[in-house]
């Protein structure tokens, strides 16, 4: 039986899809889960996240960030006014994101470079006020380890819903403080099921993501469906579920002082 120790150290609750039965979906966690961090992926969604990190105290916990697929069509008014609100804020926040690169959904050069400017802002701020940072970063990977390795002062960091290469995880690995999340996409992806099994339990966080990753099309996904990404991790790495539980909540307790 799995406890009541799990954290989903990346979701969306601040979203539309659960403004019809927001208490339900938390209460449903609160009954599962110790904590949840909800990340933001704009301005307006990061004052949401701080505001029901407020309401919430001491069981949801804010990431505040902008999301590069949105991002990298907004103006540098929208990018700069981001940016001054997470400063502003930096000292309520347990991490800086979801920030990063996607080069699955965008294949055009010049709005990856425009990803990867505003990319470099947002590390910048990670590394100046040492705050945690929690990547986006799809079809990139390699990309954005490279670049991280010019700022030495960011203190932790999270590759959120991980899918890259064994051999790349392998490198992130080499580097103490960096940790690779795997979401419910573990309990049908065979890749990433594979990836799990070659990852130490020890660099290891869970989440859902949600609302999205759900398990099935006519589903919503939620942060109390983290549990089946324990249950699927323990079956993949052949580990009891109680070790998983304490190891993963262990691990996000440290990476976002939580």
């Amino acid at each position: 039986m799995v406890s009541d120790i799990m954290i989903d150290t990346h979701c969306h609750i601040d979203f539309v899809d659960f403004e019809e039965d927001f208490e339900n979906v938390v209460e449903r966690a609160r009954n599962k889960l110790s904590a949840v961090v909800n990340s933001g992926t704009n301005e307006i969604d990061n004052q949401k996240t701080l505001d029901l990190a407020k309401k919430y105290e001491g069981f949801i916990y804010p990431s505040l960030g902008f999301h590069p697929v949105s991002s990298q069509n907004s103006s540098e008014e929208e990018i700069k006014s981001a940016q001054n609100h997470l400063i502003d804020n930096i000292k309520d926040i347990v991490a800086v994101g979801e920030v990063g690169m996607d080069f699955f959904y965008v294949t055009d050069k010049s709005l990856r470079e425009r990803q990867k400017e505003i990319f470099t802002g947002f590390l910048e701020i990670a590394n100046d006020y040492k705050v945690p940072l929690l990547i986006h970063g799809r079809d990139c990977e390699k990309k954005v380890l490279n670049m991280l390795g010019d700022y030495s002062d960011i203190p932790k960091v999270i590759f959120h819903c991980y899918g890259g290469s064994l051999k790349t995880a392998k490198k992130i690995l080499d580097i103490d403080d960096y940790f690779i999340s795997f979401s419910t996409m573990i309990c049908y992806s065979q890749r990433h099921q594979e990836l799990a099994k070659e990852i130490p339990i020890e660099r290891i966080l869970t989440e859902t993501d949600s609302p999205y990753l759900a398990l099935t099309k006519e589903e919503r996904n939620e942060p109390v469906n983290v549990e089946r990404a324990v249950k699927k991790l323990s079956e993949v790495k052949d580990l009891d579920i109680e070790t998983v539980d304490e190891v993963t909540d262990k691990n996000a307790r440290y990476v976002f002082g939580i």
